[in-house]
């Protein structure tokens, strides 16, 4: 039987929508008030210990920031041991935010690690190897890519996938525009261009054969003027699906957004090319003050897929949820 054109892009991402009050606890907030986070997850599940593994950040109020960074393990997706935490002092950094957790093709366990650097204040993302997802050492973490490095005013949060043995890094960059006279001077003074309202927050592509050494393949994935996503749009997950990946991205309409972002949905057969499947506003929200739900990855294990993502909470903070949904 043909296909109706478009039928299978609309069909994957309905089927891969959830309710987001309805998901699982994984880990709360230190704290009961807006300013703590726990979230930014990156999650694996790896065949050969049959384990899940989890990357994620916890935060506290300004002057805070991104503090606090773990790798925990799991046996079934839902209850995490701690087996790994850094600080963002031990990178010398004002903040922290998502890294991703890989297991590189020959075993090796590779950490993306997304952070300020303090030489020029602005996000940049290293590599840390080890031999197990607890041995990461930061001080020996190299660089994988700067701003500089692809003429943008920052980079950070990857997320990282395998596919016909290459390695594809998602990356947020800030954009380079045109600045405001008597403007400049601010745009890295707090250590967060991102949320200045003097860039977009776009998705770039950055492709190796290793895992170690990544060429900038350019704009992949950008914001629309006049749209709910017209600031931001972070994509920061792939679920492979039977007709290409469903993906979902973090958007916001402006800068007064930044740090709540919500969920789109995106459909793409060839990695080069999104079709928005969010086009009048986002499709996933917390029922709570901001509506911030983001930062979404998934792992598909069995016959369901794991969602985990962080949520807006009614108290303000946010904590890092789990939904599960059949695959």
């Amino acid at each position: 039987m043909k296909s109706v054109p478009g039928a299978e892009k609309r069909w994957y991402g309905q089927a891969l929508r959830f309710d987001p009050k309805e998901g699982e606890t994984i880990i709360p907030p230190s704290g009961e008030e807006k300013g703590y986070w726990a979230g930014a997850p990156s999650v694996l599940y790896d065949q050969e210990s049959s384990r899940f593994y989890l990357s994620y950040r916890v935060r506290k109020p300004r002057p805070v920031r991104g503090g606090e960074c773990y790798i925990a393990e799991s046996s079934d997706g839902v209850a995490f041991r701690t087996l790994w935490g850094s600080t963002k002092e031990a990178f010398g950094s004002e903040s922290v935010e998502r890294f991703s957790l890989t297991r590189a093709l020959n075993g090796a366990w590779l950490l993306y690690v997304s952070y300020v650097d303090p030489a020029d204040q602005r996000w940049r993302i290293d590599l840390i190897e080890a031999d197990g997802p607890g041995a990461f050492d930061v001080n020996r973490r190299e660089k994988v890519l700067t701003a500089e490095d692809i003429g943008a005013e920052g980079v950070k949060d990857p997320w990282v996938m395998i596919v016909n043995g290459l390695y594809y890094m998602l990356i947020s960059y800030a954009e380079t525009l045109p600045v405001p006279e008597g403007e400049q001077e601010r745009m890295h003074a707090t250590a967060d261009i991102y949320n200045t309202g003097l860039t977009r927050s776009s998705t770039g592509l950055a492709v190796s054969g290793d895992g170690r050494r990544y060429t900038w393949q350019g704009a992949l994935f950008a914001p629309r003027a006049g749209a709910w996503d017209a600031y931001a749009a972070r994509l920061g997950c792939l679920v492979p699906t039977a007709q290409g990946w469903v993906g979902f991205y973090d958007g916001a309409a402006s800068v007064d957004e930044n740090y709540e972002e919500r969920t789109g949905m995106v459909q793409t057969w060839d990695l080069r090319h999104f079709w928005r499947l969010s086009q009048e506003g986002p499709s996933l929200v917390s029922p709570h003050g901001s509506g911030g739900l983001r930062y979404v990855d998934a792992v598909v294990f069995d016959d369901q897929v794991y969602l985990y993502y962080e949520y807006c909470r009614a108290d303000g903070s946010h904590e890092l949820r789990l939904n599960r949904v059949p695959r």
